[in-house]
């Protein structure tokens, strides 16, 4: 069985694009109006001339 690499090898070196600043916080999605009333992502249904779909 090949052994799995716990470390890196010593010749190994950062590049210089790489830092430890933390990811930024995820920002919540704005809220957008839906003109054709409730929104199908949200409650799984599509209407399309009148006939709902489930996927």
């Amino acid at each position: 069985m090949t052994q799995r690499a716990t470390q890196r090898p010593n010749n190994f070196a950062k590049p210089a694009h790489w830092d430890n600043t933390p990811a930024p916080a995820p920002q919540a999605a704005p809220e957008a109006q839906d003109p054709d009333g409730l929104s199908p992502t949200r409650y799984g249904d599509w209407v399309k001339d009148g006939i709902a779909v489930d996927f």
